[in-house]
């Protein structure tokens, strides 16, 4: 018996052909680097490229065009209905048996599908993710607000910072889904940011099995500023109490650490006005801590000192998120659609 799954295994695995599917808002630039990086990719495998425009007023068929000759790709133009339903659109109308999801703004690395390929070929998932790194031409405040994203000492590995985990939760910025995974499911729903963990979290509940390709990274390259990224994070935790109401079992003392953080760092703060200094010491030691960590990785003073301003607007931003959040949905017993329309799309 053991014998025949293997072979089936290997039948289907043999059979891999690969769909990137990518939806784009405004960013032609950034669609133009992604193309440019799919022309550099190594290996000569079987894969298509699918561009879903979400109705764009900067719109990137032209550059999609001139990629025509290079590239077998695709690109369809819908009515703006947020990311998850734009992957879900694309994922329709492509021709592949197992989808590879970016963003507009990532760049591939050269070995990135030769990678995706060896490890789905030796152990088949029905849903990967991948992490992110930072590009060496990338500014100081994208590498900072990376270091801030990735690194174990903020986020504790979940977009990717350990080694094979089972179970993880792919980020769509980089997250490969089997057809039969996304028919089973019917793909990515209306919430947006937290589309992703709500798929890979009704994944596991019908037996599929996730993972990470720790080898299969992009470079993100985040187009962002300081206010961008206080907004994103503050959806990423007035998000996670959603999800937490929705897959009781994902609840974890992990998704508090940003508000307890917050607070203790006000505590502090106050304490340290009656010259109670030993919990400002503690924050000291950690921000240190981080320091070093950024200056290691980025080999940059700028950077690092960056990196910790990035940390503190990731914790107070996430953090205060949450707990208002939290507040809604479990005090005021709100219903998330009602509390936070604008984290759906209709």
């Amino acid at each position: 018996m053991a014998f025949v799954f293997s072979l089936l295994t290997f039948v289907s695995m043999d059979k891999l052909s690969f769909s990137f599917i990518v939806p784009v808002y405004n960013r032609p630039e950034e669609t133009k680097e992604l193309l440019e990086s799919f022309t550099d990719l190594e290996g000569d495998l079987d894969y298509e490229i699918v561009i879903v425009e979400d109705g764009s007023s900067l719109k990137s068929e032209d550059i999609v065009n001139s990629f025509n000759n290079q590239l077998n790709i695709s690109y369809y133009y819908k009515e703006n209905s947020g990311p998850g339903d734009s992957r879900n659109y694309g994922m329709k109308h492509a021709k592949g048996n197992y989808f590879i999801i970016l963003d507009s703004d990532v760049i591939l690395p050269t070995n990135y599908l030769v990678e995706v390929n060896k490890f789905l070929s030796g152990n088949y998932y029905a849903c990967f993710g991948g992490p992110d790194a930072a590009h060496e031409s990338f500014s100081n405040l994208q590498k900072a607000i990376n270091f801030a994203m990735t690194s174990f000492i903020t986020t504790g590995g979940i977009r990717g910072g350990k080694k094979q985990i089972e179970d993880f939760q792919p980020r769509s910025f980089n997250m490969g889904l089997s057809k039969k995974a996304f028919l089973e499911t019917g793909g990515f729903g209306k919430i947006h940011p937290g589309e992703d963990p709500d798929l890979s979290l009704r994944l596991l509940k019908l037996g599929f099995k996730t993972t990470l390709i720790k080898d299969a990274f992009v470079f993100h390259k985040r187009r962002i500023s300081w206010s961008k990224f206080y907004k994103q994070v503050n959806k990423f935790g007035m998000v996670r109490p959603i999800l937490n109401q929705w897959h009781p079992t994902s609840k974890s003392i992990m998704y508090w650490l940003p508000t307890f953080f917050t607070f203790g760092l006000i505590a502090a703060s106050i304490l340290g006005l009656f010259n109670i200094m030993i919990p400002i010491y503690l924050y000291v030691f950690y921000f240190s801590i981080a320091f070093v960590l950024a200056l290691f990785s980025s080999r940059s003073l700028v950077v690092a000192l960056l990196s910790l301003v990035a940390i503190l607007i990731q914790f107070f931003g996430y953090g205060y998120g949450f707990i208002k959040s939290t507040i809604n949905l479990v005090v005021l017993r709100k219903q998330p659609e009602n509390a936070f329309p604008y984290l759906f799309f209709r």
